[in-house]
């Protein structure tokens, strides 16, 4: 075989490569982006939405949330663990009525905690503490985002008492999120900081009464 035809051949070869990866990527990237849509919900639509739109940059983004904390492994609470961030989140919900920005601030302090003693990043690390939450809890994980900025609003002069009384009662689905036992600790149902019986699901969250019953009274 001569020389000049090996190298038409090598040519040939690299070319049918290059074609065949090119053809794989867009096969591939429409699936990769549901995968990441479906996985991260409303929190994909915030990044997109955080890039102006440019959906290649909000799924790089996701994809490198889930590279870092995808493999994260959640460190059951013990059931004093627990007892004990359910009878903190009650005392701040019930400051809320004389003091709602030290009850805000505990809000805040609180979830970060619970993350932190849930295996996440420390809270001292809010940004990625954020973005690991988001990888294992992204339907709730803006009311997170939420308090966190309020808080910080409020110290700035900047939030009003209403808008605490809602962004403490989104970030009660995270709470309640962190802390649900997990699956194998046999689905057995506590009493919530309400007084009410009966185990709680991702949307089904029990909601401050105190916080609305305070709106009721100023209404």
């Amino acid at each position: 075989m001569s020389t000049g035809l090996i190298i038409a051949l090598i040519v040939i070869v690299a070319v049918l490569v290059a074609v065949a990866a090119v053809v794989i990527l867009r096969a591939r990237g429409p699936r990769h982006g549901m995968s990441l849509k479906r996985r991260f919900g409303p929190e994909y639509d915030r990044t997109v939405a955080r890039h102006d739109g440019d959906t290649k940059a909000a799924e790089r983004e996701l994809a490198e949330r889930v590279e870092r904390h995808g493999a994260l492994h959640e460190r059951e609470l013990e059931p004093a663990e627990r007892e004990r961030f359910e009878a903190r989140w009650t005392a701040a919900q019930e400051r809320f009525v004389e003091s709602p920005r030290e009850a805000l601030a505990e809000a805040d302090r609180l979830i970060a905690e619970l993350a932190g003693a849930r295996g996440f990043p420390d809270g001292g690390q809010y940004e990625e503490q954020l973005a690991a939450l988001s990888v294992h809890h992204a339907h709730h994980v803006d009311g997170y985002r939420r308090v966190h900025r309020v808080t910080r609003a409020h110290e700035d002069g900047g939030a009003g008492t209403e808008e605490m009384r809602e962004a403490m009662v989104e970030a009660r689905a995270l709470f309640d999120d962190l802390l649900r036992p997990s699956r194998h600790d046999g689905g057995r149902h506590r009493t919530s900081p309400d007084g009410e019986r009966g185990s709680r699901t991702a949307r089904g969250s029990h909601t401050p009464s105190l916080l609305h019953r305070r709106q009721t009274k100023e209404s």
